[in-house]
Parts: structure tokens; C-alpha cells; sequence
């Protein structure tokens, strides 16, 4: 990596552009950065670690990177041009930074801008130039990243040696040396194996912990299910989770437990064998008794049901006698009902015939009063002769009905033809006044017409008279504020430009004691701050009442930005106000507000009265529109009107004939009759009447009849029965339900006699019966007892069998969870020990060094054989640095000390017993040689720009020699080495220099030999 060129603009002390040649700058491979504190020589590396990665470096990261001396219209930017993998490019950057509007007044934000370009021998159109490569900030730092294979970290400890960081990397302890090599290296994967190793130990640790609780788990049921007196020895489960016979002692005690369990069930099952045969036994025994008690009690209640029977044997024979006589009457009894239902039938007959007679000789007209001494012949025939007529008067009533809807039709269509007449009268004398209306209408039409376009006109004119008040009004307004507002502004303009004078002037003062100022925080034996010596023999001291501390200048530059930010709105203020002031002077023109106010008036009365004639525009217009449809729709109904009175005329005519012709046919069907309809009903009654008592009559006959033959049958029935007549057996006749009743009753008698008979018989109840009592509840409760023996047994079995059964499975459980469990403790062994040994808690891991720190410890060794190559010679051949692995004191771990050997003395000490020059140049080689191996880490990328960043100060004139030495071997290689120092022996030795020089309006850049403005 070559660096050409470097132009910033507004950025840091830097108000305006510098550039800076650094070929030009660095052709004698050696050029120094010198200029006055504070004048901003660190700011140039600032700008080159800005360009590369878009932050400035770590220790100056926080400081604002635009310049407060900038022109505020001048947008920060930094472009650096340099080579990287044999490519030319040009960086460009903007920061996020604020700048004023283009329009109007205040500040916008301009967004952060990268532009990265290439040169390249043909730019597109046959000659070289540069070609862009991207936009986008995040694939230039992605591509930059890529070329200098280095972090930001990284390339500031190669390529910036910064101030004072490698002291104190020199005299660091373990771990503060341990977190800049981490930063350097990129050891985090070593880290993340630390990590991973630890979380694999912790998984395979919860691994085995959960085989632990599961083998407890099925322990506790072991010695659940195999009862009391089965705890485990002691020991069972190991205290290691390591050891091989984890499962071995609980195994085995399983078996010993599933042996006992299988003797307990052998013994169970001999006893249920003995108790089942004896409740058998007690069981037999027990049904004996029963059977035996059963009999004795069946015979005693065979005994009792015959002594019942025996007393019930007279009251049977009456009940027998009772049911002879009353079936020996039952044929009397059909034809006794029957007799009895043709008398009622005959009395029913005689009832409605009559009824029948009488309503016929009520109704009305003769023909009724004639039939009512009628037969039942003479009823029938003048029934046909009347339906007959009913049926011719159905026709009559059908005509009656159209004889009415025609008188209906006739009225409607007389009145419809009236309506027509009148609606076309109407519609004559409308048409006749439409031509006069429609006149009137069209006059008033175009006159309101002429107001719209005149209301149009004058709106126009009337807005622009508005507006130009409006400007009128405003421009007077603003022209006194403008007024007010400049006394003000050149005040506050005054009072600003004082406040900076008085900051700047502060400022130099400040600068001038500054060196008494940093004597006074000089103390006996701590290095100085400038020149890193621990010896101050002459401390500068400030003059009496020049003194200038940090605060007062911090209080000037405060009251300086209040002033100047006061004059900024001020003068922004008034510039709008003159902007607002000369727009409404164009808007309102030459003339004043009154006039234009009067003139805006008189257009205002001249509108209203245009307004109110064309506000009836719309409704002439609507007007016309509807006489035009009234003049259409009344032709319409004129002429419908016409063609309706001729169609219901005719029909009218048409009506009338049909309506004579059909009056006079049903006059000849009503007869004496209100209508026909009241014939036809009248008609239809007398004809229901006469059938109803024909009817009757004819049932009255077959009635009597049927009771003549009831009468002869019952006789008949008596004499056949052999009773003397019919009343004598009636005597004796019994109701159905009675018969049956008796008959029930003594076919139980007699089944149940029989069934005592035959239950008597038997000889096993009498040989029973010979017996003494049996003692039932003597054989209970010996099968009971039996019972409860064989459910002891039953339940000592099934016990013995689950308990066998459970120990079993357990037993399996056990086996596979050993089989399960073994590679898992051997995964754990195996990562336990190497996590261990990786985090340096293992008692292998002798120097109790973790991973990340024993690869840290070989980069460090690489790097403190590169640093002695160049202390020896910066030393004149003193001191080489050495890394030890010795264990810290205390909890402290080992790996990252570094030693300095004294080849004078012979002796290893610590790098903290160096002097203030032998520390720089310590330092120094450490920074050359961790920037070696960083680079050969990164891909061996060619550093041929370096920086290195004070110190000087500390050396004397031998030792400063030796240093600069060392420091043309870096020259080797076409290497340009860049020194920034304010050391005047320096400027002797090295003629390339870039000047830095401080002013009130901000830092200036210049090559030796020449000043650049």
C-alpha cells in the first residue's frame, strides 16, 4: 500500500482545501509532520484512516470531523488517492454533515456520500481516466477491506503507530496486552471453540446428570414395587460420572430383588392351590344345605296351601251351580239384545219421520203443504221432479250474474268516457296559451345570460385587486420590520465579531502558557506527557497575570458560538424579511392600499348587481325545459284522449244490446222471486226437505219390520233353551264379565288343588320333611370364611405375579438405560477433559493457559522476535525482548508477559525498569515488529507507507541516532516512512518535511521551502 495524494476540505482544523503530495513529499523514503501543538498534524492521519474506512481513529473517534473555522456553504470531504494490490484508486468521502438550504432560509442534513474510482488505461472513449467502481459505502469498505486485508483496528497499530499506545502495550499486564492482540489477530474463532467446547461439556454434563436421575427414578421403583426391606446398599451409584460401573451396583441389586420376588410368588401360588380346595369343600357343602332346607320349606307350604283349599271347596260348589244355570240361558240372550235394538231403531224411525212431515208442511208455497200427507213412493217421485227444476234455474242464475257485471261495465265505461272528454279540453286550452309563455321565457333567458359572462369578468378583476391589497398591505408591513430589525442585526453582528476576537485572543494566550500549564502537572518520578522523561529539571512557569486555564477558554468559546448563533438567525431573519418585502412589492404594482381599496369597492357594488340578474339563469332555463315537456306530454294525452272516447262509445253500444236480450230471459226464470238465485234456494230447500222425508219413511218401515222378526226369534230361543218363556231366563242370566270371572276362579281352584296334590307326592319332600332342621347359617359362615381365605390367596398371587412383572421391566428399563448411558459417559469424558484443558483449569494444561491465550502467546513471540532485531540496534546491542509463559502471580493466568534481557548485566527483567528512552525505543520496535507480523497475518500485503506518532522527545543524541538507523532500514524496499514530532533535532536530519501551521481562521498545510495559502 502506496499513498499519492490527499486533498481534505472543512475537515478538522482545516477550514479550506489542502492537498498533500506524498510523492513528492516522501521520494527520500523518510519525511516528517511537524508543526506547533494543536495545529493538527494528527488530523492528517485522522483524514487518511477516514478515507480508507469512514471513522477516524479510536482514541480521536469521538471528535467532530467538520471543521468549525469552515465557510458553512463548503461541505466537509476527504479524497485520498493511493495504490493497493498493484491498483490505482481514488477514495472520495463526505460525512453526514449539516449545510444550509439552497432555498430559503435554516440548515438541511446532506446525507453521508463514498465514491471509490479506479485508473485505468481506457476510460470509455480511448483515453486513460479514472472509472468508477461503486456508491455504496457498505462495497467500498467491503473492497478496500479486501485489498488491504486489515480491519480499522488493525491498520491503525501497522500504519499508524499512534502516541503512547505501545508504552503502554509495553508495560502492560497480561490481560491489557491480551485485549490489543486480540484486536489485532482476530482470535475470536479460538474463542468461540473455548465456548463451544464449554457448552458441549455443559450439554453431555446435563446428559449424564439425567441418566443419573433416571437410574434413581427406577431405582425408587425397584424398591417401590419390591416391597418393604428392599433398600439398596450403599454406594449403588458412584460419585463420578466418569466411571465405567455406573450401572453396575443397582443391576445387580435389581437381580437379587426379581429372584426374591419369583420365590414369594411360588409360595403365593401353593397357598391359593390349598384355599381353593377348601372353599370348593365349604362351597358343596353349603349348596347341600340349601337344596336340603328348600325341600323341608317347599313342604310345609304344600301342607298350608292344601288346609287352604279345603276350607274354600263350598263356596266352589255354589259358584259351579251359579255358572251351569247362567250358560244354559246365554242362547236367550242374543235374541233378547236383539229384540231390545230393533224395538229402540223403531222408536228412532217413528221420531224422524214425523219430525221430517212437520218441516215439510211449514214451508212455504203449496207444493209443500200437498206432500205432507204423501207415502214414501209419492215423496220420491216429486223429489226427481224438483232437482229437475233446480238444475234449468242453475243456467237463469248464470245470466242473472252477466246481466249485473254488464250494468257494472256499463257505468265504468260511461265514466271513463267522460274522463277522456274532459282531460282533452284540458289539454286544447293548454296549447293554445304555449306560445306566448314560451316567449316570455326565451327574453328572460338570454338577458340573464349576459350577467354570467359579465360576473365572470368581474371576478377576475375582482381577485386580481384582492391580491394586489393584499401585497400592498404586507410591503408596507415588512418594510417597517426591516426597518427595526437592521439597527439590531448590526448590533448583535458588533457583539459577535468581539466574542470571536476575544476566544481567539484567549486561545493564544492559553497556547503561550502552555507549557507552564503541563509543568504543573509534572510530578517526581512520572513520565512526562510530551517527551515521556521522567526527570524534569527546569519546569517552565507562567508569567504573573497571563495565566489562561482550559475553563476560560471553554467559557469564550461558548459565549462566542452564542453570539455568532444570535447574529446567524438574526441575519436570516432579516434576509426573509427583505425577500417577503420585495415579492409583495412586485405583487401589489405602484398604486397605495387606498386606492386600490376604493377600486376594489366600486368592482364589489358592479358584481353584486351582476351576481343577483344571472342568479336566475338556472331557473329560466329549467322553466323552459319543463314547458317543453308539458307542450309534448299535452299533445300526448290530447290525442290519447280522442282515440279513448271513440273506443268506449262503441263499446258502450255493444253493452246495452246484450244487457236487453238478457234481462228479459231471466224476468221469465225468477218468477215471482226477488232474483233468480232466491228461487233457485227456495227450490233447493224444499227439495232437501221432501228427500229427507221420503228417507224417513222408508227407515219407519224397515224398522217396524225388523222388530216383528226380533219379537218371533226371542220365543223361538226360550223354548229351545227350555224355559218356560223368556222372562224365566232372564232370571238366571249372568253378565259376560260375571261368567268369566267365575269361571277364572275356579279353574285356579282346581289347578291349584292339583298342584298341592302333586308337590305332596314327592318323595324327596317327604323324605326331607322326616329330617331335622337344617342349620343354614352354620354352612354361610363357613363358605364365607373360605371365601375370604381364597381372596387372601387370590390377592397374595396377584401380588407376587405384578411384583415380578414390575421388577421385570425395571429390570429391562435398567439394562437398556446402561446400554444408553455408556457412550453418553464416554462422549462426556472425552469433551470434559477437553474443555478443560482448552479453558486452563486442567491439571494437564500446566501453565494454566487457555486456547485463545496460547495462540495469542505464539503471535507474541513472533512479534518479540521481530522487535529485538531492531532494539538490538536501536540499543547498541543492550536489550532483546522475550515472551514468557510464567504463571501470574495469584488467580492470574500465564502466556502473555513479555521480559526484556539485559545483555550487559545478563539478566531477564521487567519491561516496567526501563527508562523514559529506552522505553521509546522499546516501544517503537515492539509497534515495527507487531506491524510485521500483523502484515504477514493479513496476507503479507506490502506496507510501503508508515507512520509513526511522537516520542522522539524522550531520547538523547546517541540513542536518537541508533533510532534513526533503524528507521532508514525501514526505507529498504522503496518504503516511505512518515515521522510526526515537534523535535528540533529532527528537522536537521530529515529535509522532507509537511508543515502545519496554526492560524484563528484555521490550519494551513505546506511542503518544506514553500508556504501554501
Amino acid at each position: 500500500m502506496r499513498l499519492h495524494r490527499l486533498t481534505v476540505s472543512a475537515f478538522g482544523p482545516f477550514a479550506g482545501t489542502q492537498t498533500v503530495d506524498f510523492d513528492t513529499l516522501a521520494a527520500g523514503g523518510l519525511f516528517l509532520l511537524r508543526g506547533a501543538t494543536g495545529a493538527g498534524k494528527s488530523s492528517v492521519l485522522d483524514a487518511v484512516c477516514f478515507a480508507l474506512y469512514g471513522e477516524t481513529p479510536g482514541a480521536r473517534r469521538a471528535n467532530r470531523l467538520r471543521s468549525d473555522h469552515a465557510d458553512p456553504k463548503r461541505l466537509t470531504e476527504v479524497r485520498l488517492e493511493l495504490t493497493l494490490g498493484g491498483r490505482r484508486l481514488q477514495i472520495t468521502r463526505l460525512p453526514e454533515q449539516r449545510r444550509p438550504k439552497k432555498v430559503g432560509a435554516g440548515t438541511t442534513v446532506e446525507r453521508a456520500q463514498t465514491l471509490l474510482r479506479e485508473w485505468v488505461a481506457d476510460s470509455g472513449d480511448g483515453t486513460p481516466g479514472w472509472h468508477g467502481i461503486s456508491k455504496s459505502h457498505q462495497e467500498a469498505g467491503e473492497e478496500i477491506h479486501r485489498l488491504i486485508g486489515m480491519n480499522r483496528e488493525q491498520f491503525c497499530q501497522v500504519v499508524l503507530l499512534p502516541q503512547g499506545d505501545f508504552a503502554r502495550f509495553l508495560k502492560a499486564d497480561s490481560e491489557e496486552r491480551g485485549k490489543l492482540l486480540r484486536r489485532l489477530f482476530d482470535t475470536e474463532r479460538y474463542r468461540h471453540v473455548e465456548d463451544w467446547l464449554a457448552e458441549q461439556r455443559r450439554a453431555q454434563e446435563a446428559a449424564v446428570q439425567a441418566g443419573r436421575r433416571r437410574l434413581r427414578d427406577l431405582a425408587s421403583k425397584a424398591e417401590q414395587a419390591a416391597g418393604p426391606g428392599a433398600e439398596p446398599p450403599e454406594g449403588w451409584v458412584p460419585d463420578t460420572d466418569s466411571d465405567a460401573g455406573l450401572t453396575a451396583g443397582v443391576l445387580g441389586w435389581a437381580a437379587v430383588l426379581r429372584s426374591g420376588a419369583a420365590e414369594q410368588a411360588a409360595v403365593a401360588e401353593a397357598a391359593l392351590a390349598g384355599a381353593e380346595s377348601a372353599q370348593r369343600a365349604a362351597q358343596r357343602q353349603r349348596e347341600a344345605a340349601e337344596e336340603l332346607a328348600g325341600r323341608q320349606r317347599r313342604h310345609r307350604e304344600a301342607l298350608a296351601r292344601a288346609e287352604r283349599l279345603a276350607g274354600f271347596e263350598p263356596a266352589a260348589a255354589e259358584d259351579r251351580r251359579r255358572l251351569a244355570a247362567a250358560q244354559d240361558a246365554v242362547g236367550v240372550e242374543s235374541a233378547l239384545r236383539l229384540r231390545e235394538s230393533a224395538a229402540e231403531a223403531f222408536r228412532r224411525a217413528q221420531e224422524a219421520e214425523r219430525l221430517h212431515r212437520a218441516a215439510l208442511a211449514a214451508a212455504p208455497g203449496e207444493d209443500g203443504r200437498a206432500l205432507r200427507g204423501a207415502d214414501a213412493a209419492e215423496l220420491a217421485e216429486a223429489e226427481l221432479r224438483l232437482r229437475a227444476e233446480v238444475v234449468r234455474l242453475e243456467a237463469a242464475r248464470a245470466e242473472e250474474r252477466r246481466c249485473t257485471e254488464l250494468l257494472r261495465e256499463q257505468r265504468s265505461l260511461a265514466a271513463d268516457r267522460s274522463a277522456a272528454e274532459t282531460l282533452a279540453e284540458e289539454a286544447e286550452d293548454w296549447l293554445a296559451e304555449f306560445e306566448g309563455e314560451l316567449a316570455r321565457l326565451e327574453e328572460q333567458h338570454a338577458h340573464a345570460r349576459s350577467a354570467t359572462a359579465k360576473v365572470e369578468q368581474l371576478d377576475g378583476q375582482r381577485a386580481e385587486l384582492a391580491a394586489r391589497l393584499d401585497a400592498a398591505r404586507e410591503r408596507d408591513g415588512l418594510r417597517a420590520e426591516i426597518t427595526a430589525a437592521e439597527p439590531r442585526v448590526a448590533e448583535l453582528r458588533t457583539a459577535a465579531l468581539d466574542a470571536r476576537e476575544h476566544s481567539l485572543d484567549l486561545r493564544d494566550r492559553r497556547l503561550a502558557g502552555m507549557a507552564a500549564e503541563l509543568a504543573e502537572q509534572l510530578r517526581t518520578g512520572q513520565a512526562c506527557r510530551v517527551c515521556g522523561s521522567p526527570d524534569h529539571p527546569a519546569p517552565a512557569e507562567a508569567a504573573p497575570g497571563s495565566r489562561v486555564g482550559a475553563e476560560d477558554e471553554e467559557r469564550a468559546r461558548r459565549a462566542q458560538v452564542v453570539a455568532e448563533q444570535a447574529w446567524t438567525a438574526a441575519e436570516q431573519a432579516l434576509t426573509a424579511l427583505r425577500v417577503r418585502e420585495a415579492t409583495a412589492a412586485g405583487a401589489a404594482g405602484p398604486d397605495g392600499p387606498d386606492v386600490l381599496a376604493q377600486a376594489l369597492a366600486e368592482l364589489e357594488r358592479e358584481h353584486r348587481a351582476a351576481r343577483h340578474a344571472a342568479e336566475s339563469l338556472g331557473r329560466v332555463e329549467q322553466e323552459i325545459a319543463r314547458l317543453s315537456q308539458d307542450r309534448a306530454r299535452r299533445g300526448d294525452e290530447l290525442r290519447e284522449a280522442k282515440e279513448r272516447t271513440a273506443v268506449l262509445t262503441d263499446r258502450l253500444q255493444a253493452l246495452n244490446a246484450e244487457q236487453e236480450a238478457l234481462a228479459a230471459r231471466v224476468a221469465a226464470a225468477r218468477g215471482e222471486a226477488a232474483t233468480v238465485a232466491d228461487r233457485a234456494a227456495a227450490l233447493t230447500r224444499l227439495t232437501e226437505e221432501v228427500a229427507a222425508a221420503a228417507a224417513a219413511a222408508r227407515a219407519r218401515a224397515e224398522a217396524a219390520a225388523r222388530l216383528d222378526q226380533a219379537e218371533a226369534e226371542l220365543g223361538k230361543a226360550a223354548a229351545t233353551a227350555g224355559f218356560a218363556d223368556a222372562g224365566a231366563a232372564l232370571a238366571v242370566l249372568l253378565p259376560r264379565e260375571e261368567r268369566e270371572r267365575l269361571e277364572a276362579r275356579l279353574e285356579r281352584h282346581r289347578a291349584e288343588t292339583a298342584a298341592v296334590r302333586r308337590e305332596l307326592a314327592l318323595p324327596e319332600l317327604a323324605e326331607a320333611a322326616a329330617l331335622p332342621p337344617v342349620d343354614l347359617s352354620g354352612a354361610s359362615a363357613a363358605l364365607r370364611a373360605a371365601t375370604d381365605r381364597l381372596g387372601q390367596a387370590h390377592a397374595a398371587r396377584a401380588a407376587a405375579d405384578e411384583r415380578c412383572a414390575a421388577l421385570a421391566t425395571i429390570g429391562r428399563q435398567l439394562a437398556g438405560l446402561a446400554a444408553e448411558l455408556a457412550p453418553t459417559l464416554d462422549r462426556y469424558e472425552r469433551i470434559n477433559r477437553l474443555a478443560s484443558l482448552a479453558a486452563g483449569t486442567s491439571t494437564e494444561n500446566r501453565l494454566r493457559m487457555r486456547l485463545e491465550s496460547y495462540v495469542l502467546a505464539a503471535r507474541l513471540e513472533q512479534v518479540a522476535a521481530a522487535a529485538s532485531d531492531r532494539l538490538v540496534r536501536m540499543s547498541g546491542g543492550r536489550y532483546t525482548l522475550v515472551h514468557s509463559d510464567d504463571r501470574g502471580t495469584g488467580n492470574k493466568r500465564s502466556g502473555l508477559a513479555l521480559r526484556v534481557v539485559d545483555a550487559w548485566t545478563g539478566t531477564e527483567r521487567d519491561t516496567a525498569t526501563l527508562s523514559g528512552g529506552e522505553s521509546f525505543f522499546a516501544s517503537l520496535s515492539l509497534a515495527l515488529g507487531l506491524a510485521d507480523v500483523v502484515t504477514d497475518e493479513a496476507g503479507g500485503m506490502p506496507l510501503d507507507t508508515l507512520f509513526i506518532d511522537e516520542g522522539f522527545g524522550t531520547l538523547d543524541e546517541q540513542s536518537l541516532e541508533e533510532v534513526m538507523d533503524v528507521l532508514d532500514g525501514l526505507r529498504e524496499r522503496d518504503r516511505a516512512v512518515g515521522i510526526v514530532s515537534h523535535v528540533a533535532d529532527l528537522r536537521a536530519r530529515i529535509p522532507a518535511q509537511l508543515l502545519v501551521h496554526k492560524g484563528r481562521r484555521g490550519s494551513t498545510l505546506a511542503l518544506a521551502g514553500r508556504e501554501d495559502a
